[in-house]
């Protein structure tokens, strides 16, 4: 399983030579995580992990859904009322299916922190699980292990984890209380509280107002109770917002009626119209309170989350039935960007699951609105792959600069320096080809490649 150093680069040998000095310049640059889900808990209370299954497959959707999808139920990953609960037996049933990640990512991000973190060249199988779990089991418990000493190693330098809107955000407080230079920062994320189809809305809507001191009973009280939280965020090292709607849809009402629309929503009193209409308002609002806080907003659209019923009923929420949609983004973001694109505090930040878009819409875009940054490939597509298509469909309309560079969004540590790694190759490869194309010269892919792995994040994220 060992991993071969040219993995990724192109078989050209003048493009590959070249692809392997832009990366040797990047490989080792500190990492910036400026989107993802890993748990703020594990930075605060540093405490290993409690066995391989926990560590690489049970919270994995990418991991899981693979295997659902070639039949293995959900219990034999630890997931459900009737789960295993035998660590070493989930992790038999995953390597017994190993073979069904030839050819994705999930292999090589699994092969990378099995062999980099636990120093494992044995490609996992039913035949080497127990020898593989072992080795992985036994070094757990030890302090280079830890989260804090692996986010050292790697040198991951920020990483921003997504926290609900009435989060206390304790956990954050004891990592700044705790002196420990790595910066794990809060982002926003109010979704629970402006989609008035989610679960509990009218207690959230109602919580949100205690936890901020502010009432929610009218239009503006609302609102400022949103502000009232962000400034919380900010005090807690927040730089950003995100904003997971299914669409990217934006509305600017007259301000009487957008407080009848809050007043239907606020009381149950709604269609699936209004209540479109209703996140729609909400994601302008949120445009004019980032233009006025510096916060910046991220837009992740195109997801049918929870697509499964039965899957949504028997084992909750984000269990990796979420699929893509085909959305648009031009007539969509006009109300909010006619309000404040152009205001020079506002940064707006895309992801989009559906790749027609980058070249028709998303490129064009950010090509020409100052306030609208691209976001890394997402999801489905935050693969090699993915990546080169990316590059290939938006760099000859957008540029680099109105890239916001790569972020992991992973909820899994060992797949955060894996899934820059693959980044850094996949940004090496496409920049070797341009320079062996003849449309950029050698030292600007230098400059570039630098700017890709780390820079352009900084900058997107204000960090």
């Amino acid at each position: 399983m060992t991993l071969h150093p040219d993995r990724l680069f192109p078989s050209d040998p003048a493009m590959r030579e070249l692809a392997r000095s832009l990366y040797a310049s990047v490989a080792d640059a500190p990492i910036v995580s400026p989107h993802g889900h890993t748990e703020p808990r594990w930075w605060a209370l540093d405490e290993s992990f409690a066995d391989p299954a926990t560590l690489f497959v049970t919270p994995d959707h990418y991991v899981t859904r693979m295997l659902v999808s070639q039949g293995v139920p959900f219990e034999a990953l630890g997931i459900g009322a009737a789960k295993e609960e035998d660590p070493r037996e989930i992790w038999r049933t995953f390597a017994a299916h190993f073979h069904l990640f030839r050819g994705t990512p999930s292999r090589l991000w699994i092969e990378h922190s099995l062999e980099t973190v636990f120093g494992i060249t044995e490609r996992l199988s039913a035949a080497t699980a127990d020898a593989i779990y072992d080795r992985v089991a036994e070094a757990l418990p030890r302090d280079e292990l830890r989260p804090r000493a692996i986010a050292e190693r790697f040198r991951i330098e920020v990483v921003a984890t997504t926290d609900g809107a009435l989060d206390d955000l304790s956990y954050h407080r004891q990592v700044r209380e705790s002196g420990w230079p790595v910066r794990i920062v809060p982002t926003y994320r109010p979704d629970a509280v402006v989609d008035p189809q989610a679960t509990g809305f009218a207690e959230n809507v109602e919580e949100l107002g205690r936890v901020a001191g502010i009432s929610t009973a009218s239009w503006q009280g609302y609102l400022d109770a949103h502000r009232a939280r962000r400034a919380f965020f900010r005090d807690h090292g927040a730089t950003a917002t995100d904003h997971g709607h299914a669409t990217p849809q934006t509305a600017d009402l007259p301000p009487d009626e957008a407080a009848a629309l809050y007043e239907k929503v606020r009381t149950g009193k709604l269609d699936n119209g209004a209540a479109e209409l209703f996140r729609a308002q909400m994601l302008t609002e949120m445009a004019r309170m980032s233009a006025e806080d510096g916060m910046v907003m991220q837009l992740h659209s195109g997801s049918h989350r929870n697509h499964s019923a039965h899957v949504l009923q028997t084992y909750g929420r984000d269990n990796g039935f979420d699929i893509p949609l085909p959305v648009s983004f031009t007539d969509a973001l006009r109300p909010l960007l006619n309000a404040v694109g152009h205001d020079p505090d506002l940064r707006l930040i895309l992801f989009a699951l559906d790749e027609a878009t980058y070249t028709r819409e998303l490129a064009p875009l950010a090509g020409a609105w100052p306030s609208i940054l691209l976001g890394p490939p997402w999801w489905f597509h935050d693969s090699f792959e993915g990546i080169m298509r990316y590059r290939r469909q938006v760099t000859e309309t957008a540029g680099f600069y109105n890239s916001a560079g790569f972020n992991d969004d992973t909820r899994a540590l060992t797949s955060i320096p894996a899934r820059h790694d693959l980044a850094r190759r996949a940004d090496a490869s496409f920049l070797a080809e341009l320079v062996t194309t003849h449309r950029l010269d050698e030292d600007e892919a230098h400059d570039l490649a630098w700017l890709m792995a780390g820079d352009l994040a900084r900058k997107a994220y204000r960090f």
